[in-house]
């Protein structure tokens, strides 16, 4: 048995914004599963008061740089026994508001000052200096909101080993160097070599250069922070992390409970390989719902996404409205939110082919597995994505992803070329560049196939067959922990 302590500033079911929280709310269950003595540390939102009923207060601590004594508070996650700490510093978290964000959008003033606060305390943690008789012996710290903690637990002697993951290069936590003085960081800490990042603050360098290992959330991902196109500036850096033997990709998993269309109470019928047949029920439902004509030779195209550059959008969009213009049998749902002008052009594409396009403007929780279990075919066509959940839900309900060659999506996707059909490995389609001609091109190749439903349903067969547990992840996690040295 490991002690382990697991940092990061946001948690499922308690408080998310992406896949961090997703990560951060299984990995540590699998960990503890495989009977690791882990702990979660995140700060006292008040989302996380809200939610959580049994809350003590175990310590409290005098922290550099901040005036007030913090109080850690302790719980347990949500429907587990894995211990909770909490970083309770009400002018700093207790406030209506997401976990970087205002209501009314922009980032908190003082989100430096935040995570600074955040990452002195896990190192206080990290350290056994708050009293409680407990020091991990790896401290595993996620994203640029704890990067600082790694460097400040580096100066100890007696300090845990230090995992670093990257959930996402392109959030780096940058501030100017008033921000450094004013934070009262230590002055051998600003160096290039260091914190300082082109004049910069970046808590994130904080992680990459002081960590004993940094891991990132897929291994093609790990390979491609290495190049100048999804480095940011850092790509040196990970370069010589990764001759070094300290940087590595883990694919991150899925809740299987939730993810799994034999028993999701928020789709039609429930449907797994033995009763395949029933998924058209879910076809039809979604059809019914979004008020489309029903027909199940219509090939429909499901989307659920943010609605950002960095997802593909504008070349779906400039896709689909091709392909519908040229009266192709499709279908295309699509469930999101973000910028403006894609939610604009959405409506407009709607308004265009009222009885061919579908779309949901948010999120709804129940409504995307109702999409996933209803759709024949996912789009997913990133210019990057660190590893993505969606393409690995979509497989595990046989609605084949079309995805780009990048990251995550190219670790779990298999092209449909003729010979990977031929082995029965094919799940999915793929395309290399991030353009609209190579996306309609695969479309093209996906309507083709449509028509052919043996084989179509043995890709079906193939994609649900995938093992997406976290159970595999924590195994290499295990590994990994035991081998740093």
């Amino acid at each position: 048995m490991r002690k382990i302590l697991f940092a990061s500033s946001e948690v499922h079911p308690l408080i998310k914004t992406g896949g961090l929280a997703d990560v951060s709310g299984s990995l540590p269950l699998a960990l503890h599963k495989h009977g690791q003595d882990i702990r979660i540390i995140i700060p006292a939102y008040r989302q996380c008061l809200e939610a959580l009923e049994d809350i003590n207060c175990v310590a409290t601590i005098k922290l550099d740089g901040v005036y007030e004594p913090v109080e850690i508070l302790q719980s347990t996650l949500p429907n587990s026994d894995v211990p909770l700490w909490l970083v309770h510093s009400p002018q700093h978290y207790d406030r209506q508001g997401g976990p970087y964000c205002k209501e009314e959008g922009g980032d908190w003033d003082d989100n430096a000052a935040r995570f600074a606060l955040f990452s002195r305390a896990i190192a206080a943690l990290a350290l056994n200096q708050a009293g409680l008789n407990w020091q991990p012996e790896v401290l595993h710290c996620n994203d640029w909101q704890t990067g600082l903690a790694v460097a400040f637990v580096s100066e100890y002697a007696n300090r845990p080993k230090t995992v670093f993951t990257i959930h996402n290069l392109a959030y780096q936590g940058l501030y100017s160097k008033d921000v450094f003085d004013v934070l009262d960081i230590p002055n051998h800490f600003w160096h290039s070599n260091g914190l300082e990042f082109y004049d910069q603050l970046s808590f994130i360098k904080g992680g990459l250069i002081y960590a004993d290992h940094i891991t990132t959330v897929s291994p093609t991902y790990a390979d491609e922070i290495c190049t100048y196109e999804f480095g940011y500036g850092l790509e040196g850096l990970l370069s010589y992390r990764a001759g070094q033997g300290r940087l590595s990709g883990i694919l991150n998993g899925i809740d299987e409970q939730e993810w799994d269309p034999a028993i999701d109470d928020n789709i039609a019928k429930n449907f797994s390989i033995k009763n395949l047949r029933n998924k058209r029920q879910n076809k039809i439902a979604i059809q019914e719902y979004f008020h489309l004509p029903v027909k199940e030779d219509v090939l429909v195209i499901g989307l659920i996404s943010r609605l950002v550059s960095q997802k593909g959008i504008d070349l779906s969009l400039e896709v689909i409205d091709r392909l519908l213009e040229s009266e192709l049998a499709i279908q295309f749902v699509c469930l999101g939110s973000g910028e403006e002008e894609y939610e604009h052009n959405l409506r407009i594409l709607r308004a265009s082919f009222p009885d061919k396009v579908a779309i949901h403007i948010g999120y709804d929780e129940a409504l995307a597995h109702q999409i996933e279990a209803g759709a024949d075919v996912f789009l997913m066509p990133s210019r990057f994505e660190p590893c993505g959940l969606n393409q690995m839900y979509s497989l595990q309900y046989g609605t084949l992803p079309i995805v780009r060659s990048t990251g995550g999506l190219e670790d779990t996707v298999v092209d449909a070329t003729e010979e990977n059909r031929k082995n029965e490995t094919a799940n999915g389609f793929k395309f290399g560049p991030a353009s609209s001609e190579a996306l309609e091109n695969t479309l093209y190749r996906v309507i083709d196939l449509f028509q052919h439903p043996r084989i179509w349903r043995k890709m079906m067969i193939t994609a649900m067959k995938h093992d997406f547990s976290w159970e595999n992840s924590a195994k290499q996690y295990d590994a990994l922990y035991e081998k740093i040295n």
